[in-house]
């Protein structure tokens, strides 16, 4: 186990911005609350977070359940 040094590192909450210590003590981090936790999962429960993705090379874009062709 390494020790935690005596000066703990500052970092802003992903959520809200408030600046807080890395710290163990925070079961929340790198959020400052569990608000912010329960927030941001629900952002990626609706799906307002994810990577845009690019249509098919041929143009067309291809659904899930059509399997490829080749």
């Amino acid at each position: 186990m390494i020790p935690e040094s005596s000066k703990a590192r500052t970092v802003v909450c992903p959520g809200c911005g408030t600046s807080l210590a890395w710290s163990r003590d925070n079961p929340h981090r790198p959020f400052c609350s569990e608000r912010c936790k329960l927030i941001d999962l629900g952002q990626w429960a609706t799906g307002a977070y994810r990577i845009p993705q690019q249509d098919a090379d041929d143009g067309k874009a291809q659904s899930d359940d059509q399997p490829e062709e080749g």
